[in-house]
């Protein structure tokens, strides 16, 4: 809980810093929207968790960065939700932004989280500012061009995508960033902790196709069923739910297996472990076992051997046949 305090309060000093007098009184409340109230913050607890896992000696940057990482996964889901994209009407239980400020706002508003989130990183690098620009480096290629979340957005404009690229874009680049911002803002280098955040971004991305098929929407927050309506590139609808399960289940391990040796080492496990049973709950699985036993064919019932009729006319003794 200390975790999600600590975002939260970054969070809304970041957020209030546009809420300045004179500032277009709409978009800022817009912008608010986008972040409040939020989602699982798993990204920006992803970073906090390795910073603390790392020494943490400078809070304030590793705090900054925690809220870069969330200012620009919600700036995504506001222009995922536009009707250009995904057309979705709701976001984390209540109006997507562009329902209820429209569309040019939700637009603007996305735009500005981005823009807030690199303010919010340069303000907080005043006590190690030899970190901000390998900060900077590392959060923008997660967001941008050529394998951010820009082209995982983009891969959907595409006639033809790969699902590995995709998924490693549209999801994975920002946990990536997440895990490796965390080490460096805490003085460590951040490509050892690499390979935990691109694991766990497709292993994330696979957990959300699997939900789009089988949550409860109310639960969820938003809309299900958009990858099929959409026609978008699904784990679920490459292998099958099963199959997406059990290779959501081997990226975990992977993930598990990828933590660096560290004094935090137990508690990131534990968060992983944790947050695998949130996304794709074990009661899942047993549904889907269930499901595929219900499906299989069944056997038709033996008809009953008729007698043969000896010369005679008479029917003889039938002998039971062995089971």
């Amino acid at each position: 809980m200390e975790t999600l305090a600590r975002i939260e309060e970054a969070l809304a000093a970041a957020i209030t810093t546009t809420e300045a007098p004179g500032c277009p009184p709409r978009l800022a409340a817009a912008m608010r929207h986008a972040v409040f109230p939020g989602g699982a913050r798993i990204r920006p607890m992803l970073c906090l968790s390795v910073a603390r896992a790392c020494g943490d000696d400078d809070p304030g940057l590793s705090n900054a960065a925690a809220a870069a990482i969330e200012l620009l996964h919600c700036a995504s889901l506001v222009h995922d939700d536009l009707p250009c994209f995904d057309d979705a009407p709701t976001r984390r239980g209540q109006p997507s932004v562009h329902l209820a400020y429209g569309e040019r706002l939700a637009v603007l508003a996305g735009d500005g989280l981005i823009v807030l989130a690199f303010q919010a990183l340069a303000v907080a690098s005043g006590r190690s500012p030899a970190r901000l620009a390998r900060l900077m480096s590392t959060i923008s290629h997660g967001v941008g061009m050529p394998f951010g979340i820009t082209a995982g957005q983009a891969w959907e404009c595409e006639p033809r995508v790969a699902l590995g690229d995709y998924q490693r874009a549209k999801t994975g680049a920002l946990f990536a960033a997440a895990t490796c911002a965390g080490a460096e803002a805490a003085g460590m280098d951040g490509n050892t902790w690499r390979a935990l955040g691109e694991w766990l971004g497709e292993a994330y991305q696979v957990a959300d196709d699997v939900r789009d098929v089988m949550a409860d929407p109310i639960a969820l927050g938003k809309p299900v069923g958009r990858d099929v309506a959409l026609g978008r590139p699904s784990s679920a609808s490459e292998h099958g739910l099963s199959g997406a399960i059990q290779h959501f289940d081997r990226l975990v391990a992977c993930a598990i297996e990828a933590i660096p040796p560290c004094r935090g080492s137990a508690q990131l496990r534990q968060l992983v472990r944790l947050e695998s049973e949130r996304l794709v709950p074990k009661s899942w699985c047993d549904q889907v076992e269930g499901l595929q036993r219900a499906a299989l064919p069944k056997a038709p019932p033996r008809a009953p051997r008729k007698p043969r009729v000896a010369a005679s006319g008479q029917a003889p003794a039938i002998t039971p046949s062995l089971p």
